[in-house]
Parts: C-alpha cells; sequence; structure tokens
C-alpha cells in the first residue's frame, strides 16, 4: 500500500518536460501477442526531415525514463537519450539512427523483460521479442526510413531490460545485430542467461556491456562471469564486444544516462 502511494504521488506531481528534437508517438500501440498496450515514442535524428537517406534503427526498453523528465518513474531522472544521440550525431561521433522509446507496461514489466518462468515472473521474453520483430519493427519500417537487416537493428535496456536485450541478441542474431546491455540483471533465474551465451550458435552481434560496483553485491562478478562466457564462444574484446566497469557506478538512471553516450559511440560508430 505504501509503495503504491508512492507510486501515484510521483505520476501526480507536475514536472516540466525535457524531451527534445523531433519524435513521433503512438499513445495506444497494441500487441495482439501480449494483449496489451502501450506508448511507443520514435525519435529522429537530425536531418532526418531534409533528407532522403535511411538509417538503422536502436530500440530502448523502460521508454518513459529515455528522453523526458515528464514521464519518468522519477521525477526529472532520465537517460537524456535524445540530448545525447543528438550532440553525438553532430559531433559526427555516430552515425545517425532512430531510437524507438518503447514504454513498459508497469504491472506486466517483470513477466515481458525477464527469460525463463520463476517464482518472480512469468518469463514472457520470447513473447516480448515476438512483439517487437513480429508487430513493432513493421510499423516502423513502413512509418519512417529505415534500413532493414540485422545489421542495422539494435536493441538496449537496463537492468530487466538489459536482461532481455541480451537474451534477444543471443537468441535472435536475425533480428538484433547490436546490443546494449546495460546494468543487466543476470542473476535472474540462476543466472540462466549464462547458460543462453554458452549455447549461442549464429552471427555474433556487437555487445555492450556495463556495470558500476556500487550496484547489488553480485551484479559486477555476474557481469564479468557472462563476459568471459561471450569471449569463450568467440566474442573479441574491443571489438565486438565492449566491457565496461564503472567505478562507483549505482543501479540508477542517472549512472545508465552518464554511460549512454559511450554505448551509442560503440554501436553506431560514424562511418
Amino acid at each position: 500500500m505504501v509503495a503504491a502511494a508512492i507510486v501515484t504521488l510521483l505520476l501526480s506531481q507536475e514536472r516540466p518536460s525535457t524531451l527534445t528534437g523531433t519524435v513521433r508517438q503512438l499513445p495506444d500501440f497494441e500487441s495482439k501477442i501480449l494483449g496489451n498496450k502501450r506508448t511507443i515514442t520514435t525519435w529522429l535524428p537530425p536531418g532526418y526531415q531534409t533528407s532522403t537517406a535511411r538509417y538503422p534503427v536502436l530500440i530502448m526498453l523502460d521508454g518513459q525514463n529515455l528522453f523526458d523528465g515528464a514521464k519518468s518513474f522519477i521525477p526529472g531522472e532520465e537517460w537524456r537519450a535524445d540530448e545525447t544521440a543528438a550532440m553525438l550525431i553532430e559531433a559526427k561521433l555516430a552515425e545517425p539512427f532512430i531510437i524507438v522509446g518503447v514504454d513498459n507496461t508497469g504491472a506486466s514489466r517483470m513477466d515481458e523483460y525477464t527469460t525463463i518462468k520463476t517464482e518472480r515472473g512469468a518469463g514472457k521474453g520470447d513473447a516480448f521479442g515476438r512483439f517487437l520483430t513480429d508487430e513493432l519493427m513493421p510499423v516502423i519500417h513502413k512509418s519512417f526510413r529505415t534500413k532493414t537487416g540485422a545489421a542495422n537493428l539494435g536493441i538496449a535496456g537496463a537492468s530487466l531490460g538489459g536482461l532481455i536485450s541480451l537474451h534477444l541478441g543471443l537468441t535472435r542474431p536475425a533480428h538484433f545485430g547490436r546490443i546494449g546491455g546495460v546494468s543487466p540483471s543476470v542473476w535472474w533465474g540462476d543466472r540462466h542467461l549464462l547458460k543462453t551465451a554458452a549455447t549461442f550458435k549464429g552471427t555474433r552481434p556487437k555487445v555492450w556491456l556495463d556495470i558500476g560496483t556500487s550496484e547489488s553485491r553480485d551484479a559486477a562478478p555476474d557481469a564479468r562471469a557472462l563476459r568471459d562466457v561471450l569471449v569463450r564462444k568467440g566474442w573479441i574484446l574491443g571489438k565486438d564486444l565492449v566491457y565496461v566497469q564503472e567505478i562507483g557506478g549505482e543501479h540508477n538512471e542517472r549512472a545508465w544516462a552518464r554511460r549512454l553516450g559511450e554505448m551509442m559511440i560503440y554501436l553506431f560508430p560514424k562511418k
């Protein structure tokens, strides 16, 4: 009851919008696979409106926390994905790319962002992946000038969002070629993600993996264990795998926003 009251209070507070750039929103995007609706926010890179070019796409999870402090779960605590991407693109440090922010649905978040069923969640991550590739991306490709193919589609998220991003990249490499695993919840299902990585087959996606040293006790050891499994499967550190351990980094939007620019430069380097 206390937690619910806190959430209600946070959501009811007046907050100034911090959204920048050109965005398009689909406020009630329906998934027949998952049986629910959510808001999709598509951020378009500088120059999109005056160009005929096509662009790669980065799907980012927990869309409420990406662009706008007026929508974020904690007032004002957001990733600043719009400002960061624009700055990097304009500075020619990253190639222009489209960000598709996918809101979570609140109560269903743990079910959709987890990989196997446990007493804590239903493990509907594979169904969530089908929602992204079979329902959402066809609409994005039809609505915007996008490049197609796995090499031009990335997915990134933090915490459980990092877990499901890595899971989908490792189980559906024909769809996702660029993966951002930010402070991933490797612990889920007795570290089931390590088993998934150990049995990987296919074309290796480009992987960004990071963690902070001031997260939970096992967070950094778990992330390093995943890094080591990926290396054993053929990923090369500094080439198709980057591992970043931030000294003092905590498990929150502020820490993730600090590392976001590096992740974007790695996943979408200027050619």
